[in-house]
C-alpha cells in the first residue's frame, strides 16, 4: 500500500506546515552540525538538502524514486541514490556525518540500518537525528501501540511507537548531551560510535 511518505506533494505539504509550527528550527539544527562528506539518510523529497552549510559534500539516499525526483528539483547539484538503509551502497568509513530527519521511524529493520550507518561512518564520525518517538506518557504510548499497524500501512512504513534513542544506543552509539532536546514526542540528538561522548539528560 502506498503511504503518505510515498506521495511527495502530500508529504511536502505536511512537512511545510510542521516546519512553520517549529519543526523548521529542528531541521536547521540537524543540518547545521553536518561536516565533510555527509549522507542524508532517507532524504525523501530533499527538504534538508539545501540547508547544509558550505563545504558539506552531501549525498541523499531514499528508497522512493518519486521522492528522489522531487529532491532533484530541490537540490539539482546534489548526488542522489535510490537505496535502503539496511544495505547502504557505500564503502566502509566514507562519511564524516550521517543525518536522518524523520526517517529512522520508517526503516523496516532499524537495527540492521543502524549497523550499516556505523559501517559507513568514520571512526570519529557523527550520526545526527531528528525523530518522533514512543511517548513517555503511558496512556499515549498505549494509543501509539494500538494504532501502529494501521498507521504504518497508511504512512508508508512509519512506526509512531518506535523507541529510536534506545535502538540507537543498542546499535553501539553513544548519544551526546550537547544539543540533545526533547519536546513532547519529538527528539533531536547527535551520537557517535561507541566509546565517544557521554549520555546526557535531555533538556526541554
Amino acid at each position: 500500500m502506498r503511504g503518505v511518505e510515498q506521495i511527495p506533494w502530500l508529504y511536502d505539504a505536511i512537512c511545510a506546515l510542521a516546519e512553520r509550527r517549529g519543526l523548521g528550527r529542528w531541521r536547521r539544527w540537524l543540518t547545521d552540525g553536518a561536516r565533510g562528506r555527509t549522507l542524508d539518510l532517507g532524504c525523501g523529497t530533499g527538504r534538508s538538502l539545501p540547508l547544509f552549510p558550505a563545504g558539506v559534500r552531501a549525498i541523499g539516499l531514499d528508497p522512493a524514486l518519486d521522492s528522489l525526483q522531487r529532491a532533484r528539483r530541490r537540490a539539482p547539484a546534489t548526488a542522489l541514490v535510490c537505496g535502503s538503509a539496511e544495505a547502504l551502497p557505500f564503502r566502509a568509513g566514507v562519511f564524516d556525518t550521517v543525518v536522518s530527519g524523520l526517517a529512522l521511524c520508517s526503516v523496516p529493520d532499524p537495527a540492521r540500518g543502524l549497523a550499516e550507518v556505523r559501517r559507513v561512518l568514520r571512526a570519529d564520525g557523527t550520526l545526527r537525528a531528528l525523530e518522533h518517538v514512543r511517548s513517555t506518557r503511558p496512556w499515549k504510548a498505549r494509543v501509539q501501540d494500538w494504532i501502529q499497524p494501521a498507521w504504518t500501512r497508511c504512512a508508508g512504513g512509519c512506526h509512531p511507537n518506535r523507541e529510536t534513542e534506545r535502538i540507537v544506543e543498542a546499535a553501539g552509539f553513544v548519544i551526546e548531551a550537547e544539543g540533545r532536546r526533547a519536546e513532547a514526542d519529538m527528539r533531536r540528538f547527535a551520537a557517535r560510535p561507541g566509546g565517544r561522548g557521554a549520555v546526557g539528560t535531555m533538556r526541554p
